[in-house]
């Protein structure tokens, strides 16, 4: 085969890379801050995907378009999901945790199949099989399209923790707790926010998602561990580190197509992160505890 068809299986695999980066980088900013792994998060993506969906079927709203309005409703979600049933299990052990938010993800599963039933559901774009030539290779607009806004809402999440003071209370509250409760920090209101904006990034990577892959309720579990995978590579807690694992993933997916079929290519996922964690426990961009 042609080098130019490597290359775009490996930049194909770098677009798609920047959406589960995104998708991750909400799991990061939750563990990072609040102390809580969200193992609800792969079916939260699925329900943004199925917002879109409904979205783009019955108002006719393009998912780049709606990927605004549903990054909203579930940074309201998550705001309201941590102050009334998340904030009490803040500091219980980690056990009690994942029951928790398991029992929340299987809830959103059968809502899921209540509600669409378990056929794929997937938006008619009209652009959906367009592309974009670029030099000898050729692109998919969709992903094109879907890395772009991947990079701006991520972009704009770094922005608001580095320049707003809401910000950088919040990553006080991730560097010293007791040290922020001190100064008179509303930690339970700053959590509550932090949960906003990580369900946020789920919902927004959820609507862009949709572009590329059928939603299902069943995926979720799938999307789950590819978040947690995404995460240990790049470094718990890490925003910088959650954007590259996703682009390392991304890549070693669509590396694996060239020896691997198309359903193994989790392998390679699975691969990496077992080097990761062989060769750098903490993660790429992760610190030494």
């Amino acid at each position: 085969m042609p080098l130019t068809f490597y290359l775009e299986v490996l930049l194909q695999g770098v677009l798609t890379g920047l959406v589960y980066g995104l998708m991750a980088l909400g799991l990061s900013v939750i563990f990072g801050v609040v102390r809580v792994v969200n193992f609800a998060h792969g079916e939260f993506a699925v329900l943004g995907m199925y917002a879109a969906f409904v979205l783009f079927t019955a108002f006719r709203i393009d998912p780049f378009l709606a990927m605004l309005p549903i990054a909203a409703l579930f940074f309201v979600l998550g705001y309201g999901l941590q102050r009334a049933l998340i904030n009490p299990f803040v500091g219980r052990p980690e056990h009690e945790q994942f029951i928790l938010l398991v029992g929340v993800a299987i809830i959103l599963v059968n809502g899921c199949l209540i509600v669409f039933g378990p056929e794929a559901r997937h938006p008619n774009l009209p652009y959906a099989f367009d592309s974009f030539q670029v030099g000898p290779m050729i692109l998919d607009k969709v992903r094109v399209y879907a890395a772009i806004a991947a990079i701006l809402v991520s972009a704009a999440l770094f922005a608001f923790f580095r320049f707003t003071t809401t910000g950088t209370a919040i990553r006080a509250c991730a560097d010293n707790l007791v040290g922020a409760a001190v100064v008179g920090l509303d930690v339970k209101r700053l959590y509550a926010l932090t949960f906003g904006l990580g369900l946020a990034c789920v919902g927004a990577a959820g609507s862009l998602m949709v572009t590329l892959a059928d939603a299902t309720p069943m995926i979720g579990p799938a999307y789950t561990f590819l978040a947690f995978t995404i995460v240990i590579v790049g470094g718990m807690g890490s925003m910088g580190g959650a954007l590259v694992g996703g682009l390392l993933i991304g890549v070693a997916e669509a590396s694996a197509t060239f020896i691997l079929p198309p359903s193994m290519k989790s392998m390679a996922s699975f691969a990496l992160l077992v080097a990761i964690l062989v060769l750098r426990p903490q993660g790429l961009l992760g610190k030494r505890a």
